[in-house]
């Protein structure tokens, strides 16, 4: 067989697979993010809950030590520190998440439920 005749089944049998994908795959909320390891799956999971603040949290908040665009971007950016959180706990886990951003470290502790996620305490390290 030619190399011409290769090249062509190999085209044909790619372009017949791109629109099968696109047949099935269309229309789905499909995500293409690096979701596969532990840390990345728990941020996700937090961010795609309603976020709910503590008295503390949102006490942070309205003295504008901390805003909300910050503890998104910690939320999504953010380090989970395994070993100091307690993910088993009962009825809800409590994660110990680490970010920073202008030239400040926070560290956020939030309480993973079910539905709802919550926004316990905020620390700032400097």
């Amino acid at each position: 067989m030619k190399i011409l005749h290769r090249v062509g089944y190999y085209l044909g049998g790619f372009s017949i697979g791109l629109v099968l994908l696109a047949l099935f795959l269309n229309g789905r909320d499909v995500s293409c993010e690096y979701n596969y390891g532990p840390e990345a799956r728990v941020l996700k999971n937090i961010r795609t809950k309603t976020l709910l603040y503590s008295p503390e949290s949102e006490g942070l908040i309205a003295s504008k030590i901390i805003d909300t665009a910050t503890i998104s971007y910690i939320l999504k950016e953010g380090d989970v520190v395994f070993s100091k959180s307690e993910p088993r706990k009962e009825p809800c886990g409590i994660y110990h998440i680490e970010g920073d951003e202008n030239d400040k470290e926070y560290v956020l502790f939030v309480e993973n439920c079910d539905s709802i996620a919550t926004l316990k305490s905020i620390k700032i390290l400097n």
